[in-house]
């Protein structure tokens, strides 16, 4: 039987705050799907829209959002924006719930 974890301090109220804003940031799908899009590779709004399945303005709208919120970067390439994920703690959270929930035959129960 292995040792009970080391009880830990509770975190702060800030950041208890911020974890909240970020899990209520990544509630939308296709915000969801955008960074996991853009955890992958690089892409520009057209591109996003065609692999979220979203209309371009949809997307843009969504990715300042996220640009506001510090999770993906733009940069100009030519005459596109070109769009990457820049928070890696917040794209290992994502890619591994979304990771979880698509090998997981069994949906996940809240509450239970």
């Amino acid at each position: 039987m292995a040792a009970p974890a080391a009880r830990r301090e509770d975190p702060p109220a800030r950041a208890l705050g911020l974890a909240a804003a970020t899990f209520a940031l990544l509630s939308s799908p296709m915000r969801l799907h955008i960074v996991w899009a853009l955890a992958q590779q690089e892409n520009d709004v057209s591109q996003l829209a065609r692999r979220v399945g979203g209309t371009p303005q949809a997307v843009s709208q969504h990715l300042a959002k996220l640009k506001l919120a510090g999770v993906v970067q733009v940069r100009r390439q030519g005459r596109h924006s070109v769009y990457r994920a820049v928070d890696p703690h917040l794209v290992t959270a994502a890619t591994l719930m979304v990771e979880r929930l698509t090998q997981d035959a069994a949906p996940v129960t809240l509450g239970a």
